[in-house]
């Protein structure tokens, strides 16, 4: 990454240096890394800036400026990320800025709709950290995830969408004809009507070690990390489409992939696995689960694996580890809002919510619509709610069918 404008000095036990690359990694900007404990010349650099202290993280930018154990607010505002508006009360307010969410909000902004996006990181969601888009309609050669995110983004902007970025919401609640939100800094939104398209998340295998040493050897985005680990060797774990597509997409940086499979065959699509299988830089162990991330120096090299057949232990020497296992929603914020989850955590919607005669509260006279929650007026779309399939193309989809659906809600407020 040597183009980038941004340098980390810092090492690999400061959780704080991982916490700043966390967030420069989900927001998409591009950043170069530079542990001071192996480099002498750096470690003097830092304590030059900080005045005779070894303080870390410090962060250099492109003009001369740094800052120093900086906040994740401190960094938002450094770089340049709008994290506030100057109104409060919206049309709509659409939570989550990946494809199912702008969709919505270019579709409604362009009917006249005054709608904000709320985005925890960056716009686009998982879409955005794919290495390629092969299946999305339009693009005959495929599209990079960041391009068709950046395009998102723009078409957006173009049709007035007030953009918000860098805030967690925290609660939700409702009163009469009023949505409410609260972010993490504190700030309120209402609004007629709410979309929570939030996406899902990265789930992880919950083995001792995996929480050690995340940033810090075990990532969850290969197109986030991936350049780190250039003439290396890591391990990718999961069987599926995604651990699959990136194994691939890491043999442009590291020597070898070694995909780790808990099952005895892949579950990714035929064209994909013939990819795999016939690429001189990937293994593939099958059976295999792994039990332990260990390290040294605060910096992952090694992980402990059973197979899952004979029973027999084994060690996998590595410099990097990515998890690729499935998705868990980002919904954990709607608990104790009425909103009803199933026992993954999915939104349910529509027809799911009365079909058992369990009406929620103010659908007395009416069903829900197709995408609309237990709560009158909140709808869900995209990978956070249940029964979606989980693909860029549908998201983008639910997206455009929920503007509709709230463009004739808003009629009857």
């Amino acid at each position: 990454m040597a183009n980038a404008n941004i340098t980390i000095y810092g090492a690999y036990w400061c959780p704080d240096c991982r916490r700043s690359k966390q967030f420069l990694g989900e927001h998409q900007i591009p950043y170069n890394w530079v542990d001071i404990e192996q480099e002498p010349v750096a470690e003097q650099f830092v304590i030059e800036k900080n005045h005779g202290k070894r303080i870390i993280p410090t962060i250099v930018f492109a003009d001369g400026s740094f800052l120093v154990e900086p906040s994740n607010a401190d960094l938002a505002a450094k770089i340049g990320l709008k994290t506030s508006v100057e109104r409060s009360h919206f049309d709509v307010i659409v939570i989550g800025g990946g494809p199912a969410g702008l969709t919505a909000a270019l579709y409604m902004a362009r009917e006249g709709i005054d709608t904000l996006v709320i985005e925890r990181a960056a716009f686009g969601g998982q879409a955005a950290v794919t290495e390629k888009l092969d299946n999305f309609p339009g693009f005959p050669e495929g599209v990079t995830g960041l391009e068709f995110a950046t395009r998102l983004r723009q078409q957006a902007q173009r049709f007035g969408v007030e953009l918000l970025q860098a805030q967690d919401i925290i609660s939700l609640h409702s009163h009469d004809n009023y949505h409410c939100v609260v972010t993490n800094s504190g700030s309120e939104y209402s609004a007629g009507a709410l979309l929570i398209a939030t996406g899902s998340r990265y789930k992880r295998l919950n083995v001792p070690g995996e929480s050690d040493y995340i940033g810090a050897g075990v990532h969850f985005c290969a197109t986030c990390d991936g350049p780190f680990y250039k003439g290396k060797q890591v391990a990718v774990v999961g069987g599926g489409n995604s651990a699959v597509e990136e194994s691939l997409h890491l043999t442009k940086f590291a020597d070898k992939v070694t995909i780790l499979a808990r099952g005895d065959h892949f579950t990714a699509s035929k064209i994909i696995q013939e990819s795999v299988m016939g690429d001189p830089k990937i293994e593939v162990r099958f059976n295999t689960q792994v039990q332990e991330f260990v390290g040294a120096h605060a910096k992952l090299n090694t992980i402990k694996l059973t197979d899952s057949q004979s029973g027999a232990s084994s060690e996998l020497a590595v410099d990097g580890a990515f998890i690729f296992i499935g998705l868990d929603p980002t919904t954990a914020f709607l608990h104790d809002t009425g909103i009803r989850l199933n026992q993954y955590g999915f939104i349910i919607t529509g027809h799911d919510l009365v079909h058992d005669g369990n009406r929620p509260v103010g659908f007395e006279q009416r069903d829900p619509d197709l995408l609309e929650t237990s709560v009158p007026g909140i709808f869900a779309a995209g990978d956070a709610r249940a029964g979606s399939t989980k693909q860029v193309a549908s998201a983008a989809g639910e997206g455009a069918t929920a503007a509709l659906l709230i463009r004739e809600y808003l009629k009857t407020i």
